[in-house]
């Protein structure tokens, strides 16, 4: 399967797991940066591979072949993030560009031995669940975003959701890390921002940051 059609079928299974769970072909378009027309297109060539359920005007959904699709290119993915992350203790951001390019060129054996090498990791180093050979992810996911968090409660962080490099910056400088652990001194409802302790440090941050860093409780 061409990239293109890897990168489709994946951004359909994350939108769909996801908060939102938007998978319109719109929204498909605008995270692939795709034209609106382009993105109905490959919708349409897509569900004559059966790899999806296209009907106009309404979400895409995979099919069991495209599911699996989906998880074999997302398990090489976060394979190669773990991978590199180890080895040359690149940024967040930086080991998500270079798997972005290296998925697509991965063949499942040499996948299946990167996952032995670094003894078949449950999850990358951004907290996201790797999908085993048989394309299952068999953890279970109890997180919820810093957002719903309550006052003066400790919780470590289990998942950074983002591809942003501005926003794994901030979090590389502020230790907003994948296991690391932060204090809820304060929920500001009116204003929808979350005053937090961590590494002896009071941070600020906004909803645009609570609803895409993922805990669980201590």
């Amino acid at each position: 399967m061409s990239v293109a059609i890897e990168n489709f079928v994946k951004a359909i299974y994350k939108n769909d797991h996801h908060d939102t769970k938007d998978t319109k072909p719109g929204n498909i378009a605008k995270k692939l940066g795709i034209s609106n027309a382009a993105a109905t297109d490959m919708a349409k060539k897509l569900a004559t591979k059966d790899l999806l359920n296209y009907e106009k005007y309404q979400a895409l959904r995979l099919t069991e072949k495209g599911e699996k699709m989906a998880l074999n290119v997302i398990r090489k993915h976060r394979l190669w993030e773990a991978l590199l992350h180890k080895m040359f203790d690149m940024s967040l951001h930086e080991i998500h560009r270079e798997a972005e390019l290296l998925e697509h060129e991965t063949s499942n054996f040499l996948a299946n031995k990167i996952s032995d090498y670094l003894g078949n990791p449950k999850f990358d180093p951004h907290g996201d669940p790797i999908p085993n050979e048989a394309g299952e992810i068999t953890t279970v996911d109890t997180s919820i975003t810093l957002f719903n968090t309550k006052e003066n409660k400790n919780y470590i962080i289990s998942r950074l959701m983002s591809d942003d490099k501005e926003f794994f910056d901030f979090c590389a400088q502020n230790g907003l890390k994948y296991g690391n652990t932060v204090s809820i001194v304060k929920q500001f409802t009116s204003t929808k921002m979350t005053q937090l302790l961590i590494n002896n440090k009071t941070i600020l941050l906004n909803e645009d940051f609570t609803k895409i860093i993922y805990v669980n409780e201590l």
